[in-house]
């Protein structure tokens, strides 16, 4: 069985199955499969189109912002009271944002599952109560380790800045097989070894039975009896990808799987957030912030694994430090300047190099419905998360002029590179937080789990409060910000829901 193509379907369709998945990304492809090989009948509508894994690999950045990535890479969280407006990247396609991701793979900390135990009250989510989540996903996905010899140059030079400045570094975990270290792992690999679900996952849900469909936007969840009965929408199978066809979905459970902006949305368009609902609330989005580094010699960065170092050693101070190098012709954009201006910088790309850094946020931001399809998203940046922004952007451009660096450029609008002796008395922290450059791949916790409706979206199991055949497996159920990327987190919840659901379906068919 294949991945079914909207626009390539005449006319409607009308269709029955067990359980319908609204998204085909970390969350869903996982609950698709694990559904699926438990023997129930399983369907997958993706908004997206199907761009193959070797298509997309082929393709140049340019291309691949304006077929994957929804908003063509411009969605935003807009920041209130002094907060930087926050670059989301949002992947729409089979395979969801796992196809644009680096591919690293962490299990949160202890502190953390601790903190979901016994401050939230989800006692299963102890480290050891995930742990065998975690290990089926990990299998799956081939998490493993990147070995020093694949580092970039430009990795390599702040880990030997972070070795002068007394920090440690430790060797990424991705999932990957075979990875030949191109760099550009966030436009499509060229060599496939990047195991997003559309490779590691979603095949094995078609062979147990499910069946997929791409070019697919669901607009509405059918409800009668206090239940839901199904979805209904339309699909993209009209000239330049207009809608054109209706389909409808019978089924008995519903999961959406939107990701951590549009399940919040769909949710709330169908009437089932109501007053004081938390869909919606308590985002977070780990704002990432990157520092370029000009030195003398030659760096060429885009030689190695995008992500293959990071550091956790300052967590007390609420940020990660993580390797990356986009290609070099989106830096390319992204140096000062204009015309002549931008120029005299892209004659030294050859000698950059980029490292950057993550925030363990508190947040909150908020998702509302949009005038259209796409939602309204703003961020408000606490006290504390903005001092802890200034002292990772700082100790970033600090430790690469520990390496050598000759100037840095920060990641604030409207400045000039600056050399050692310029950073020692820059004002970096009486900037305002508004004029900082930053970007997020994870928004998290819009409809938080939980353990009442008061405070969270969903209850443990990830169904939604107020409904009884309704669940959300996505980012937007994660309860508390990670301070490591999600992805592995995502799909280890998710395994845990399917085993979940599987156990509670027989109530569900019964009451269809």
């Amino acid at each position: 069985m294949s991945i079914q193509h909207g626009a390539d379907i005449k006319g409607d369709l009308d269709l029955d199955c067990d359980v319908v998945i609204i998204g085909s990304g970390a969350g869903g492809a996982v609950m698709a499969t694990e559904l699926s090989l438990a023997g129930l009948d399983v369907i997958v509508l993706e908004e997206g189109k199907h761009v193959p894994a070797k298509v997309h690999g082929a393709m140049r950045q340019s291309q691949s912002v304006r077929t994957l990535w929804r908003d063509g890479g411009m969605s935003v969280a807009f920041g209130l009271g002094g907060s930087p407006s926050v670059n989301l990247t949002v992947g729409s396609g089979i395979g969801g944002s796992s196809i644009l991701t680096g591919g690293v793979c962490f299990r949160v900390s202890e502190e953390i599952n601790d903190n979901w135990a016994r401050e939230m009250g989800l006692s299963d989510l102890t480290a050891k109560g995930m742990d065998p989540y975690y290990s089926r996903v990990e299998k799956a996905v081939n998490v493993e380790e990147v070995p020093v010899h694949m580092r970039s140059r430009s990795t390599s030079l702040f880990c030997e800045g972070a070795e002068k400045l007394g920090y440690p570094m430790e060797p990424t975990r991705r999932n990957t097989s075979g990875c030949q270290g191109c760099g550009r792992c966030n436009f499509g690999c060229p060599h496939e070894a990047k195991l997003s679900v559309d490779l590691s996952y979603l095949p094995r849900a078609m062979a147990a039975g499910a069946q997929v469909f791409s070019d697919c936007i669901v607009t509405k969840i059918v409800q009668r009896n206090g239940r839901a009965s199904g979805v209904e929408g339309r699909i993209f199978n009209g000239p330049q990808r207009t809608k054109r066809g209706r389909f409808s979905v019978r089924a008995k459970v519903v999961v959406s799987s939107c990701g951590g902006l549009h399940s919040p949305i769909l949710l709330k368009s169908n009437g089932l957030a109501g007053f004081g609902s938390q869909i919606g609330e308590n985002l977070t989005l780990h704002p990432g912030f990157r520092v370029f580094a000009l030195f003398d010699e030659p760096v060429q960065g885009w030689k190695g694994s995008m992500q293959s170092a990071f550091s956790n050693h300052f967590h007390e101070d609420r940020f990660m430090l993580m390797s990356i190098f986009i290609p070099a012709s989106v830096i390319a954009a992204q140096l000062p300047g204009a015309g002549p201006g931008n120029r005299k910088h892209l004659d030294h790309l050859n000698n950059i190099a980029v490292f950057g850094a993550m925030l363990h946020d508190d947040g909150p931001g908020t998702v509302r419905r949009g005038p259209g399809r796409e939602p309204f998203v703003t961020y408000r940046m606490s006290a504390r998360d903005k001092v802890a922004m200034f002292r990772g952007i700082r100790l970033v451009a600090e430790t690469y002029f520990a390496a050598g660096a000759k100037k840095v450029y920060l990641p604030v609008l409207g400045a000039d590179p600056v050399t050692a002796d310029q950073l020692a008395s820059f004002p970096l922290e009486q900037i305002s937080p508004t004029k900082i450059e930053c970007g997020s791949q994870h928004p998290l916790g819009a409809c938080r789990m939980g353990t009442a409706a008061g405070w969270s979206g969903v209850d443990s199991n990830g169904k939604l409060w107020g409904t009884d055949n309704i669940y959300v497996v996505d980012g937007s159920i994660i309860p508390s910000s990670l301070g490591v990327n999600p992805q592995l987190t995502i799909m280890a919840l998710a395994t845990r829901m399917a085993e979940r659901l599987v156990d509670a379906f027989p109530r569900h068919r019964a009451q269809a």
